[in-house]
Order: C-alpha cells, then sequence, then structure tokens
C-alpha cells in the first residue's frame, strides 16, 4: 500500500515528524518499505506560461521561448523539451533556484540567453517521469510557487500489510492505527448522503447468494466528464502510485485509497438494466477495459446488464460500457463480495488488479454506500451533474456481523506480562474505532465492521500489545526450572534418519503443507483433504494429505532448470478431516523421490537410470536405523505403476504393520505433471518406522559358520518375500542369514516359474555344527518351501 503522507495527514492530525510517523507506523506492524521524499527543494519555482515558442537559430532541437512567470516581463528560456510548445503551463526554475545538486544562473545556450530553466517531473523530484516538460492545468496560477500549488513538500510512503490487514488498505483504515499510536483523533469524515436532484434510476438485483450479498448504484446524469482532474486529486493519486487517467476513472480510484472500497463507473446510455450480480456461465465471454477477451466459468461472478456479462465481479470493469470523455450519463456501483469468491480468480486469468486485491483480503461490508455518496459529491462538485436516488440490494443474513468480545482485565496482564492502565486500554481501543463498555471482568468490545481480524479475545490482547508498544512489555526468563529431555533409546531419531538420506546423496526439501486442489486429483489423493478457510490463493488452499504431490512438484521444478539427476526427501505432516467435529488427524510423514541416474556422473561405473531397488535399497539403509526389518508386498496404489510399486510392512516376529508405499509413478500420472522419465518414491509413516528396541549387547559365536547354497524353482505368483519367511520360520534358531543371490528364467525353467540361487548361514552359539546338522536344516527348509510354494530343487 502506497499512499501520500501530507494525505495522510489529513485524516489524522498530529505534530509527529516524517521520521516520527514512519517509526509509528513500523513499531505498530504497518511495515515501511520506502519513504521517497518529494518536492524538498523548490524555492524559487513557480508556475509559468510559455507565451510563445520558436526555433533556436543555432540548434533543431532547442526553442526559445518566452515565458510568463507574473513578473512585469517575460523572461527568456532556451528549452530542449519536446512538448514545449505556446501557451503550456510548466514549472519554472528562476535564477537562484537549486534542484538537487544543481543551482540555476543565467547562461547562454548556443549564443541565446537563458534566464531560468522549464522544468520536468524528474528534474523537481516529484516524478520519474523525464519525457518532457511537466503539463500543468491551463488554469494553473501563474507566478504562484510550485510547491503551494502542488501541495508540497511531502512523501510517498509504501507499507507492507499482512494478509490479515486488509483494513489499512486505505487511507482511512491507516489512520485509526496512526491516530491510536500517536495519542490523537481520526478526523471526522463527511460522507453526508448527496440529496437525489433527478428521477432516473436502474433496478439492482442480487443472484450470487453470499458470495455477493451487497450491490448499490447510482445514475449521475448530464455529467461533463472531459473535466480535467484536480490537481491536489491528481497528485494524491500519483503520490499513492497510480497515474491518472480521466476524471470519472480517478474518482473511483480516489475512493478507493481513502476509503479501501473498490468502485466502478459505467456509461449509463450503454446500460439497459436491471444490473445484477450472478455466477458466469460456462464458455461466456467477455472484453475487459484492458482489451483482454476473457472466456469465463461458474467459478468467476459476472456483473450483468439484462442478463449480459458486462464486468467481472471484484477483478475488472468491462470494454463495452466504460466511460470516456463522451460519456454524458454515469451510472456509479459498489459492492461487498466474499473473498472466497474472488481469490484467485484475477490469477487464473494472469492479471492483477487493485481490486481483487483488496476483495481477496475483506472489504467492510459497510462501505459500499459511503463510497457512492463520495464519489458522487466530488462528481458533482467538480464535473456537475442530476445524481438520481441510491438503488441498494441487500442480503441482511449474509452479511458478517462483528460479535462483541470481552476482554478480562486478568487475562491482559497475565498474557503480556504487565499490568496497562484501564484508561489506557479503553483510549486505545476506541481509537481503533471500537466500542469499548466497562464489565466486571473487563470490557465488552465491539470491533468496526472493517476488522476481520478481531474475532477472539487474543486478537483485542494483540492490538492492545501493538499500540501500547512491545518495547513497554518486559523481557522475563522462565521462572521454572528447565528440564533437559533426554533422547529416547526406544526410537531413532528424525536428525539420524535425516543423516542417513543426506550420507546416501538425499537433500532435504520443505513444501508448503497447504497444495491445490487439482494437484491432489491428479494423484487421486483427495479424499479426506482439509480446505483452508481462508487460503492465500486457490493454489494453496486445501492442507495436503500427502508429502509427495508436492515434494515431486518440486522435484520437476528441479528438472526444468536443468537439474538432470535430482534426490530428495522431506519429513512433515499430513492432514486428514476428521469423522467427528474434532481437529483434522495430522500424521508425521517421510517421503522420498528420485530421478536420473543411479550414481553421480563418474568413470568408475557405468551410467544407468535409477530403479526401483535402487531406492529400495536406500529405504533398507533408513529401516537399520531402527534396526527394522521391511517386507515389500504387491501394491494396487492408483499412483503407482502396475507391477513396479510395493506396500510396505514392518515385520517384528508375529507383527506386522504396514508403513506405506514405495515404487515407481503411473506414466498416465507422469504424463500430468508433464514429466519425463520415471520417477520412483516412497512415503511411510514415521513413527512406526522410528520405533526400535533398546539395543542388547550379544556375544559373539566362538563356532564357524556354515554355508549351503540351494537353488530351487518357485511359482513366479509367489514372492520372495513369503519364500523368505518360510526359510527362516523352517530354518529356526540355526539360520544366522539368508542371502538371495541369483534369479533365473529360461531354457529348463518352465513358462510360470523361476529359479532362485539362496545362500543359507547356519551357526550355533554353543558347538560347531555337523554336517547332520546341516543336511537336516537344509532338508527341512527344503520341505516346507515344497508344501508351502510348490517349490522344487532345480535339477
Amino acid at each position: 500500500m502506497k499512499f501520500s503522507e501530507n494525505w495522510l495527514r489529513t485524516h489524522v492530525p498530529t505534530d509527529a515528524t516524517r521520521e516520527r510517523l514512519v517509526e509509528v507506523l513500523t513499531a505498530i506492524g504497518l511495515e515501511v518499505e520506502e519513504v521517497t521524499a518529494l518536492g524538498e527543494t523548490l524555492d524559487g519555482v513557480v508556475v509559468a506560461r510559455i507565451v510563445s515558442a520558436e526555433r533556436h537559430p543555432e540548434a533543431d532541437r532547442l526553442q526559445v521561448c518566452q515565458v510568463d512567470a507574473g513578473g512585469a516581463q517575460p523572461l527568456q528560456i532556451v528549452c530542449g523539451a519536446p512538448n514545449a510548445r505556446a501557451g503550456l503551463v510548466a514549472p519554472l526554475a528562476t535564477i537562484g533556484a537549486t534542484l538537487g545538486a544543481l543551482t540555476i544562473k543565467a547562461a547562454k545556450l548556443r549564443g541565446v540567453e537563458s534566464s531560468g530553466m522549464l522544468c520536468s517531473a524528474k528534474e523537481l523530484g516529484v516524478d520519474a517521469d523525464a519525457s518532457g516538460l511537466l503539463e500543468l492545468p491551463d488554469n494553473a496560477p501563474v507566478g504562484t510557487p510550485l510547491a503551494d500549488y502542488l501541495g508540497l513538500p511531502d512523501a510517498s510512503i509504501e507499507i507492507k500489510l499482512t494478509p490479515n490487514r486488509a483494513d489499512c488498505f486505505s487511507l482511512r483504515g491507516i489512520a485509526f492505527d496512526v491516530a491510536a499510536a500517536v495519542d490523537s483523533e481520526v478526523a471526522a469524515y463527511d460522507a453526508t448522503p448527496v440529496p437525489a436532484t433527478s428521477d432516473a434510476q436502474l433496478a439492482v438485483e442480487l443472484h450470487a447468494g453470499a458470495d455477493a450479498p451487497r450491490y448499490v448504484g447510482r445514475v449521475i446524469e448530464g455529467v461533463d466528464a472531459r473535466v480535467c482532474t484536480p490537481v491536489w486529486m491528481a497528485e494524491r493519486l500519483r503520490r499513492s502510485g497510480i497515474r491518472p487517467l480521466s476524471f470519472l476513472v480517478d474518482v473511483t480510484q480516489y475512493a478507493m485509497l481513502e476509503l479501501g472500497q473498490p468502485m466502478h463507473a459505467f456509461d449509463r446510455d450503454l446500460l439497459q438494466g436491471p444490473v445484477g450480480v450472478r455466477r458466469a456461465r460456462a464458455n461466456e465471454t467477455l472484453t475487459l477495459l484492458d482489451g483482454r477477451d476473457v472466456v469465463l466459468d461458474e467459478e468467476f461472478l459476472a456483473i450483468t446488464d439484462a442478463d449480459r456479462p458486462v464486468a467481472l465481479a471484484g477483478v475488472m470493469g468491462g470494454f463495452d460500457t466504460r466511460v470516456t470523455e463522451a460519456t454524458r450519463n454515469v451510472f456509479l456501483e459498489a459492492a461487498h463480495f466474499a473473498p472466497a469468491a474472488i481469490i484467485g480468480r484475477s490469477r487464473r486469468l494472469g492479471m492483477h488488479t487493485d481490486a481483487a486485491h483488496r476483495f481477496e483480503r475483506g472489504v467492510d461490508p459497510s462501505l459500499p454506500r459511503t463510497a457512492i455518496e463520495v464519489a458522487t459529491r466530488l462528481i458533482v462538485d467538480i464535473a456537475g451533474g442530476r445524481p438520481g436516488p441510491v438503488a441498494e440490494a441487500s442480503l441482511h443474513e449474509h452479511l458478517p456481523q462483528p460479535q462483541p468480545i470481552v476482554l478480562r482485565r486478568a487475562r491482559l496482564a497475565r498474557v503480556l506480562g504487565l499490568a496497562v492502565p484501564d484508561a489506557e486500554v479503553e483510549r486505545i481501543l476506541r481509537a481503533l474505532g471500537m466500542d469499548v463498555a466497562a464489565v466486571d471482568a473487563g470490557w465488552r468490545v465491539l470491533s468496526p465492521s472493517r476488522r476481520f481480524d478481531i474475532a477472539i479475545e487474543e486478537d483485542l490482547i494483540e492490538e492492545v500489545a501493538r499500540i501500547h508498544g512491545y518495547d513497554a512489555i518486559p523481557t522475563t526468563l522462565p521462572g521454572a526450572a528447565a528440564r533437559i529431555a533426554a533422547p529416547s533409546e526406544t526410537r531413532a531419531g528424525e536428525d539420524e534418519l535425516r543423516a542417513q538420506l543426506v550420507a546416501r546423496g538425499y537433500f532435504e526439501a520443505v513444501n508448503f503443507a497447504f497444495v491445490d486442489e487439482a494437484l491432489l486429483r491428479r494423484w487421486q489423493a483427495v479424499e479426506g483433504s482439509v480446505p483452508l478457510a481462508n487460503p492465500l490463493s486457490t493454489e494453496l488452499g486445501v492442507m495436503r494429505t500427502r508429502l509427495l504431490p508436492g515434494l515431486v512438484a518440486a522435484l520437476g521444478r528441479n528438472l526444468a532448470r536443468q537439474q538432470s539427476r535430482v534426490r530428495l526427501f522431506e519429513i512433515g505432516k499430513v492432514f486428514s478431516a476428521f469423522a467427528g467435529t474434532g481437529a483434522p488427524l495430522e500424521t508425521q510423514r517421510i517421503a522420498a523421490a528420485i530421478h536420473g541416474d543411479a550414481h553421480a556422473e563418474q568413470w568408475g561405473v557405468p551410467a544407468r537410470a535409477a530403479d526401483f531397488h535402487d531406492l529400495k535399497g536406500d529405504l533398507d539403509s533408513l529401516a537399520a536405523c531402527a534396526g527394522a526389518r521391511l517386507d515389500y508386498r504387491p501394491s494396487q496404489a492408483a499412483h503407482g505403476h502396475p507391477g513396479r510399486s510395493a506396500e510396505v510392512w514392518r515385520v517384528d516376529g508375529e507383527a506386522e504393520e504396514l508403513l506405506g508405499w514405495i515404487g515407481e509413478l503411473h506414466p498416465r500420472l507422469l504424463r500430468a505433471l508433464d514429466l519425463d522419465g520415471a520417477v520412483i518414491a516412497f512415503e511411510l509413516d514415521l513413527a512406526p518406522l522410528q520405533r526400535r528396541a533398546i539395543a542388547r549387547a550379544q556375544g559373539l559365536s566362538r563356532f564357524p559358520s556354515v554355508r549351503r547354497d540351494i537353488a530351487f524353482v518357485a511359482p513366479d505368483s509367489v514372492s520372495w518375500a513369503a519364500l523368505e519367511a518360510t526359510i527362516r520360520t523352517a530354518a529356526g534358531a540355526l539360520l544366522a542369514d539368508v542371502r538371495l543371490f541369483d534369479r533365473y528364467l529360461g531354457k529348463g525353467v518352465e513358462p510360470g516359474f523361476r529359479s532362485l540361487a539362496t545362500g543359507l548361514i547356519l551357526q550355533d552359539k554353543s558347538r560347531t555344527l555337523t554336517d547332520s546338522d546341516v543336511d537336516v536344516a537344509v532338508a527341512g527348509v527344503m520341505t516346507a518351501l515344497q508344501d508351502a510354494h510348490g517349490a522344487r530343487i532345480r535339477s
């Protein structure tokens, strides 16, 4: 939000210096980003009129001008500005004036004397425009000091607002905060209704329910649209970052900056009526003020004229009904739209408007009629015209209504750590525009309708704290003894898991916990998603139900920036709607995604693409941090590649627990995400993966181990995990380890079967095993494999 310092001071009288004002704004949470001083040194610069302009005899691009500066005789000025011409009113720096580091002196330019300098806006330090002389209105009083005429010196102040302070997108909103901070009062504002002097009226209708609960309009006939915007208004707009265009447009912009209410002016003669608000229909088209043709759908709100779309509600007006210099009859409109109905609509069209920026964050629902009256008075006073009666349509049941909040004196003191005097609390709250009534425990407070961010007692405490001054709150250390919590031995810490993945070449990613619902739909993961009540944008509208959608999106952004080998992981929470009315369920998870070569480019290892087993190896190493044994079973997950993805189970003896999923992403999903090449990923619940038994020391066996290799043929339908479990059960306590070292398909193995070669490591802690002990164990394993899975020794 950018505004003029002088304009703000008309709303909140204060003797505070500019430096103090800037300091106060930042201290109360309206962080000042930039202050641009305007017209600080304009002594000797006056309003002047060029009486005549003739070409310089020795230079084609220079003109010799006779300039009336209010003196007895015209001054001769040599000027090279392209817009210098007879009759033009422009600033003149007389001899002795200082503009920055330049002091104006009498000079000769190509042999012609010059007694001053006609100035551009940039040379005066009031604007960045250096294309020509600053053109002033024809009725500007010649000889008047320019600083007096333009209301200088001044400063353009730009503040950064947090999303909750939508009320400060206006001079009036900022004025209340400043008044409270400097112990002043906001000046009374004249919004006296302008009486109707004609019967001209257009009916207004509402057909969008809670999305558009109020719409106000007024016809003004006989307006002179060609009138110039007054200098005071044009300068306030310019210093607020808005370049004046035409009077009728400038009035709506002025009212928006001063009050915070976006407005629009239609050419009444181009409307039929009634004017209404409704949801747009699929494939409706509209030409906007900037000449852009847009195609609408049901997500947009349309302003209609006899059901014909003429403006995009809350975003921009339409081209066909715009006001021009030929306009004689105007229809002014101001409305209240629910933020959810406007959020993200302009970004979908690749645009950004001041109106949408305000409506997305919330506009005071009581402002539309006030804005209409203020704009009407400005138009009638400056451009003439006969206003008709105000037409208003409201759905009061859908308009937000502030609710009273009790601020407890004891609660305020406990939270802030100091006792703020009652008189000071009441002064602060009343200065902020709140109704305050004393009650036994403290105060009963009703916030103004513009303050959407005041909903609970803590909000009021924050208001008192920031205006009273954060630096006035004492800094104290906690009085209780600190307890140092030792890390648990029964779980692997998150830092340990992070270190393991980083050691294997992964980078940690941190993504937003809220994502685009459309992205979750591509992953078929929208079920149970939790929508945000007030999202920053539609692209960040729901809480994530999985980590992988955001993580893979980050992987894609890296690929788009020529990173051919990407390995990312993330630890974070996912959210799902609770079946009852309680808070959403939060689950801590860990996820990883890889793409590209299995190894970084080098000469020692042949290049090959990473595959399922590379990621599985990384996951197994992660599980080893907690001493967990993982089992992989076929998965039917919709986002997984058929045959190349699996469920991940943790097996602890007889106990089994599903942790999550691992595998390649489905090619259909990769196409939807615009990703080329395989992406392999996993996502697991973190808590069960971290669980581990307390380490217990065991002695090493003093007796040698024996290895027996067996090759057997088993059906393809039987997983290795099932075969391994059977082997471990049949071999019993003698089995130290089992290793799968070969898999064969081809000649000698019938279709539907595969040959697997395994090494059985057998060992006893009390004696050396004999051949008969080993033979019995191996025979038991083969019998179990045959009985359970139909496996047989390969001949």
